[in-house]
């Protein structure tokens, strides 16, 4: 008979959260917070993609970079903080060659550039195993302003920004497992590579937004996040969510992709609560960003996630990722 295993975040709360200090909220966040200044705090988060888990290992190196540096630039964004800079470790194999390396580097450097945080240290490592890229990067806020998931109040709008589903639209598409015509399989496979942090939105959400996580794991899995911290329930409409025109023509094939959609993941999108009388302040966060922010659902005073499709509750085999 096969030794228990605790889930993912079963073992973080038994073997890691007793051993977690006051700014590391529980290990329950995205992030964690150290005061440095008596006016700011330093938000830090980290996150490994590995080769064949994370990523394709055929995937070209200069996107993997640009992917292993914006996931965690998401993390950043979904607290309104304001990027410093970054440590990496890399697990090499004897496959990655120079020529490999020249590409990656070339490829964090165009996001160093546009994100404006910097390479600040870190550490390289050789073994047999798959690649692996940690990368933390570290941000700042203003004291007290930084937003977390624990923090929706009944009667808060549930948003979220861009589009959902793209990434795992694409990750079907690149697999071979779901065929659409060449411009919306490449536009779905864009979003799978190259992450959209969204630093701005993340930013003005400070002050507006009660609660606030990136989406990882997926939509549905993700907001469970936000609604056991903040203990409470949230009802989404499913036909609110928005889709960009690639998702809606594989919607228009394949309705059952929804499933893939809700719960696939790698959206590294916001998604946030916001009390009703600040909808206005969003539209206009919306209009000056230029990033689409959409009305999905509200929170209530139950517990856990309800979808509704048509009005009826929908049913999902799976809600999300979950790394074990």
């Amino acid at each position: 008979m096969a030794a228990a295993r605790l889930g993912e975040f079963e073992l973080i709360a038994r073997f890691f959260a007793p051993l977690a200090g006051p700014g590391a909220l529980g290990l329950r966040d995205d992030a964690a917070l150290l005061d440095v200044s008596p006016d700011s705090q330093l938000v830090l988060t980290n996150d490994t993609v590995i080769a064949g888990v994370h990523f394709r290992a055929d995937d070209p190196p200069d996107l993997v970079a640009r992917k292993a540096l914006r996931v965690n630039l998401s993390d950043l964004a979904a607290k309104g903080a304001r990027p410093l800079g970054f440590l990496q470790a890399l697990t090499l194999n004897g496959s990655i060659t120079d020529a490999w390396l020249e590409s990656y580097a070339r490829g964090l450097a165009e996001d160093v550039s546009a994100f404006h945080i910097p390479l600040v240290g870190g550490d390289t490592t050789t073994s047999t195993g798959p690649l692996c890229i940690t990368i933390t990067a570290l941000g700042e806020t203003p004291k007290d302003s930084a937003i977390l998931r624990s923090g929706a109040r009944a009667g808060d709008v549930v948003h979220v920004s861009g589009s959902i589903g793209d990434s795992a639209l694409g990750l079907a598409c690149l697999m071979g497992a779901l065929n659409l015509p060449p411009e919306h399989a490449v536009a779905l496979a864009d979003r799978y590579h190259l992450p959209r942090p969204r630093m701005d939105v993340g930013r003005a959400l400070r002050g507006n937004a009660t609660a606030a996580l990136d989406i990882s794991d997926g939509l549905v899995a993700d907001l469970g996040h936000m609604a056991d911290a903040s203990r409470v329930g949230i009802t989404i409409e499913r036909d609110a969510v928005p889709l960009s025109a690639s998702a809606r023509a594989a919607i228009a094939a394949d309705p059952a992709l929804w499933e893939k959609i809700l719960a696939g993941g790698d959206d590294y999108e916001i998604a946030f609560a916001v009390p009703a009388a600040r909808t206005a302040e969003i539209a206009r966060i919306a209009h000056e960003t230029g990033v689409a922010l959409t009305p999905i659902g509200r929170v209530t005073a139950g517990t856990g996630v309800t979808v509704n499709a048509g009005g009826q509750p929908m049913t999902l085999s799976s809600t999300g990722y979950r790394h074990r």
